[in-house]
C-alpha cells in the first residue's frame, strides 16, 4: 500500500495560524507584564491579524480557496499599513517610540515584517497546486485545537479593547482602562 502525502497547503495553513497565535499571545504577555496598553494602531493591527487568521481558519475548515486568500492579502495589506503607518511615526530620530523593543525592534516594526511575510506566504500558497490523489489529512484535533485558541484570543481582544477604551475613541497614549477609571 502507497502512503499518501500530505496536503502542504493545509499544513502550511495551520502553521500560519499557529504563529499568529504566537504573536497574539506575544502581544498579550507584553500588554499585562508590562502594563503597556496597547494604541489605537496596535488595536488595529491585531484586528489585521484576526483577518488573516480568518482567511486560515476558512483555508482549514474548506480547503484551500481563492476567496480565503484574497481574505488573508487584504488583512495583510491593511496591516502593514498600519503597521507602515506607525513605524514613520517614530522614524525620526528624536520623536520617541511606543512600547519597549522587543528583540531589538519595536511590535510595530515586526508587525510591518509579519505582514509582509503573510503577503509572501500567501503568495506561495497560492503557487502550490491541490493534490490530485487522496491525502492524509490533518488531524481534526490539532485544527480544532487552533482554531478555539485564535477564536478565543480574538474574543479576549474585543473584550480587552472595550475595557481599554469604553464605547468612546481610544486616546492615543493610553495609561489605563477606561473600565476601571470609572
Amino acid at each position: 500500500m502507497m502512503a499518501r502525502r500530505v496536503d502542504i497547503a493545509e499544513w502550511l495553513s495551520a502553521l500560519g495560524l499557529a504563529g499568529v497565535i504566537a504573536v497574539l499571545v506575544t502581544a498579550y504577555a507584553d500588554q499585562f507584564a508590562t502594563h503597556d496598553l496597547p494604541c489605537p494602531l496596535c488595536l488595529l493591527q491585531r484586528v489585521a491579524l484576526a483577518g488573516v487568521a480568518y482567511g486560515l481558519l476558512l483555508n482549514l475548515r474548506f480547503g484551500p480557496h481563492p476567496q480565503a486568500y484574497g481574505i488573508m492579502l487584504l488583512a495583510a495589506l491593511f496591516g502593514m499599513g498600519v503597521a507602515g503607518r506607525q513605524v514613520l511615526l517614530h522614524i525620526v530620530p528624536g520623536s520617541g517610540a511606543y512600547g519597549a523593543p522587543l528583540l531589538g525592534l519595536h511590535l510595530y516594526t515586526w508587525s510591518f515584517i509579519l505582514f509582509g511575510l503573510v503577503i509572501l506566504g500567501t503568495a506561495v500558497l497560492l503557487l502550490i497546486p491541490r493534490p490530485e490523489a487522496p491525502v492524509r489529512p490533518l488531524p481534526q484535533g490539532l485544527k480544532q485545537a487552533l482554531a478555539w485558541t485564535v477564536i478565543g484570543l480574538t474574543a479576549l481582544n474585543a473584550i480587552t479593547t472595550f475595557l481599554q477604551c469604553g464605547p468612546i475613541e481610544c486616546p492615543d497614549d493610553p495609561v489605563s482602562y477606561w473600565a476601571f477609571a470609572h
